[in-house]
């Protein structure tokens, strides 16, 4: 891998993971269309943005290592982005109650010249959530930036019961993945 480390995400998780992971990677978040086209499942729809930032800021950085990354909460092959405020918030953890959803992180890298990527899905199941705990939740203002509305490492733990799968991918970077990426084949 080359010396030069670039993410192009702006979340301050995937920095926090990627520096626990002993890397320090430049900041440099590129903006990309986060609309969901018709017809397109989350999968895909996942792997689109990460590319798109990757191109984005590939062309920015003529040299060294660029990663790209975008996270999805997929229920019922609906794409649940970031809750645009209170009332939507309610309702994604209305719809996630008590049920378990798909969490995919498409992971776009540029390491030595090659372009590759990757998806890893995570199984989370939700507890059955009263209108009181939902309430609390998004009153504490944790939901607000986040896919799906929660943050399972921090006071969204609560909502929680089970994670099947890698868990740093439903904070927003699977670590092992992202790694063996970056180490190139």
């Amino acid at each position: 891998m080359s010396t030069l480390l670039v993410l192009a995400s702006a979340s301050p998780r995937r920095l926090a993971l990627l520096r626990t992971a002993g890397l320090a990677p430049v900041v440099d978040a590129a903006g990309a269309d986060e609309s969901v086209h018709p017809g397109e499942n989350p999968v895909d729809y996942a792997r689109r943005v990460a590319s798109a930032k990757l191109a984005a800021v590939c062309a920015r950085h003529a040299g060294g290592t660029v990663l790209a990354a975008d996270t999805v909460v997929d229920v019922d092959g609906d794409v649940l982005g970031q809750p645009g405020g209170r009332t939507d918030a309610l309702a994604m953890l209305a719809r996630l109650s008590g049920r378990t959803h798909l969490v995919h992180t498409a992971v776009a890298a540029r390491a030595d010249g090659e372009i590759c990527g990757t998806v890893v899905t995570s199984e989370v199941t939700f507890r059955r959530l009263d209108p009181a705990r939902m309430d609390w939740y998004v009153g504490t203002g944790e939901p607000v930036g986040k896919a799906g509305g929660y943050a399972v490492q921090g006071l969204g733990a609560a909502l929680v019961a089970r994670v099947r799968g890698s868990l740093t991918n439903v904070i927003g970077l699977p670590v092992p993945e992202t790694l063996a990426l970056l180490a190139g084949p």
